[in-house]
């Protein structure tokens, strides 16, 4: 293995305003979003279809194919559905930029225009971005199918809302992204099916080998994290998650963890029972700054996160992919193999 890259610098923690700010925000656009009338949405995970039965018809795209129009609440799940739908989609992503804070964002009058234009609908759900579900019910659509992926994955709310970060919820979303769009334009289905098996045998090869490869040399590895993103990632990869959750969801709420919990990640980290320490370097609160240098003081290898595609730009799998080799090296620094 090639030696461990340096730690980018750590950036300022993002200020996470209060929810109550971004519903207001969401109120006040429902007069200036154009609303389509007398219309329903479909239910989260069902297939939409206009009075005759049929879906609803979308615009005509290049060569006379159809075009589904696709908005998802976060450019991580986003990546994925323009892949699986290829040039029968036009997909747009309303978080798409590594400084938002999906947590708390506050949508604008262009994106409730954008969710109302949309056929299909992909929102992550359980708590993480209440903003988008309530864009979607402001701005009905005859047919429009909506995906709530936390729905989907069986996740009940209260419940860790990082699904993107569980290689198996990545699976099942592509299955039911792939679906979906066969049942609203299913004179393209074998299409479909051809981006599916491409993304999936092909595309996501590096990302699932390294998954494997990770489990299969380094299950049962004690590690620490500043925050619950990273535990779906840990349950895939077989790791042992010695930081409380209780911590971990503070840190990802944004509120602040008991002096207990903290105190019993500082003898953690200083009797090194952690053998690698994963930060998400875009919430990196005081906290979790001193834990960072505390670890590298400690001799224990770091390894970091984010919360979305970073840099800009980058699809699903690049950005999965460099994430997992930098835990890959860190775990192999800490445990010599």
């Amino acid at each position: 293995m090639k030696a461990v890259p340096s730690r980018p610098a750590v950036p300022r923690p993002p200020v996470r305003r209060p929810l109550r700010a971004a519903a207001l925000c969401v109120a006040a656009l429902l007069a200036a979003a154009p609303l389509a009338a007398c219309s329903t949405s479909s239910a989260p995970g069902s297939s939409g279809a206009s009075d005759d039965g049929k879906p609803a018809a979308s615009s005509g795209g290049a060569g006379g194919h159809r075009t589904i129009k696709v908005v998802a609440a976060e450019n991580f799940w986003g990546s994925i559905a323009s892949q699986l739908g290829g040039s029968h989609t036009e997909v747009t992503s309303i978080i798409d930029n590594p400084e938002a804070d999906p947590h708390d964002y506050e949508p604008t009058a262009s994106d409730a225009r954008t969710v109302a234009g949309a056929r299909y609908a992909i929102v992550n759900g359980v708590g993480y971005d209440g903003w988008a579900g309530k864009l979607l019910s402001a701005n009905p659509a005859a047919g429009r199918t909506a995906l709530e992926v936390g729905g989907l994955v069986g996740v009940e709310p209260g419940g860790n809302p990082h699904r993107w970060y569980s290689p198996a919820d990545v699976h099942q979303v592509i299955e039911r992204i792939s679906a979906d769009y066969k049942r609203i334009d299913p004179a393209d289905a074998a299409d479909f099916d051809r981006l599916r098996n491409t993304f999936e045998t092909r595309t996501l090869a590096p990302y699932d080998r390294l998954i494997s490869a990770i489990r299969a040399a380094y299950a049962g590895t004690p590690i620490g994290a500043s925050e619950s993103i990273v535990s779906p990632l840990a349950d895939g990869l077989g790791l042992r998650m010695l930081t409380p959750y209780s911590f971990l969801s503070a840190i990802s709420e944004g509120t602040d963890p008991t002096a207990h919990d903290t105190s019993l990640i500082d003898r953690q980290i200083r009797d090194k029972q952690i053998k690698v320490y994963v930060y998400n370097s875009q919430n990196a609160t005081p906290d979790i700054q001193r834990q960072v240098g505390e670890a590298e003081a400690a001799g224990i290898p770091v390894a970091t996160v984010t919360e979305t595609l970073t840099p800009a730009g980058a699809s699903f799998q690049q950005w999965q992919v460099r994430e997992l080799r930098g835990l890959k090296q860190a775990l192999a620094k800490a445990t010599g193999k």
